[in-house]
């Protein structure tokens, strides 16, 4: 009986203690994950945003529905906004993109984000040569289907699940801009 009862108060305190060092780990590196999150997305809003003199990162729009918009803006003046959108109908599952659209309603870039979508075959929409297509496209005037199911976006040879769960993610997060566009650009000083 006293084994078993010091094997307990051992077994015990090596677990206390386990969660008293991952607990300080946890802490001692928030910071540096909180700049290393924030560099990562500064990288990806330089990518999809028009060119701006903000720190877009911290200049959110967030509607009542609970969408964020990252507003670019050059000289004081909005040029274009950012928003995530996803898609849980891709191969591997959940794709979550960053997507950039300038003040004239072009598509300014596609960044992906997360996706778990098959190496060699469905990873590729994370690819340039793929989201390149979508980089200047009017977000007005583009059928936004891939081109075997009818619409202007090409699919990848052999993987059309994934980029339709793509071209579905952006359109889904376009039309969410488009109910919100007042709400993000209302009273602002907007480019034309």
């Amino acid at each position: 009986m006293k084994e078993v009862l010091k094997l307990v108060v051992v077994l015990t305190l090596v677990g206390v203690l386990a969660g008293l060092i991952l607990s300080y780990v946890n802490d001692a590196t928030e910071a540096a994950r909180a700049y290393q999150d924030r560099l990562e997305l500064l990288n990806a809003l330089s990518v999809v945003l028009p060119e701006h003199t903000n720190e877009a990162d911290k200049d959110v729009v967030k509607t009542a529905k609970g969408t964020k918009y990252y507003i670019s803006k050059r000289d004081g003046k909005v040029n274009g906004c950012a928003f995530v959108t996803s898609s849980d109908k891709g191969y591997g599952g959940k794709i979550r993109l960053l997507v950039g659209v300038d003040i004239k309603g072009k598509i300014h870039g596609v960044v992906v984000l997360e996706q778990h979508e098959t190496p060699g075959l469905g990873a590729k929409i994370a690819e340039e040569g793929f989201l390149s297509q979508f980089r200047g496209r009017d977000i007005r005037n583009t059928h936004w289907k891939v081109k075997k199911d009818g619409g202007d976006i090409d699919q990848i040879t052999g993987a059309t699940i994934s980029p339709r769960a793509v071209v579905e993610a952006i359109k889904n997060g376009l039309e969410r801009l488009g109910q919100d566009r007042d709400v993000i650009y209302g009273g602002s000083n907007v480019v034309q």
